[in-house]
């Protein structure tokens, strides 16, 4: 697979990771952190806000390594 080729479909399964988990994350902070005080709505949207960063991370450093 190409540099080319690895950057494209990088960025589709970025762009497709992102929307399934920002869905999944939203359905969890509703379930478990409406209503439930501050402190703990705080905890669970830092923890979600930061969980999606090593897989995009991961992915970035996959596309960029040198192409065939």
């Amino acid at each position: 697979m190409t540099q080319r080729q690895r950057r494209l479909a990088g960025i589709v399964a970025t762009i497709l990771f992102m929307i399934v988990y920002v869905l999944v994350a939203m359905a969890l902070a509703g379930d478990f952190a409406a209503g439930a005080g501050m402190l703990v709505e705080l905890t669970v949207f830092i923890i979600l806000g930061v969980a999606w960063m090593p897989v995009v991370m991961l992915l970035i450093v996959w596309m960029s390594r040198p192409g065939r």
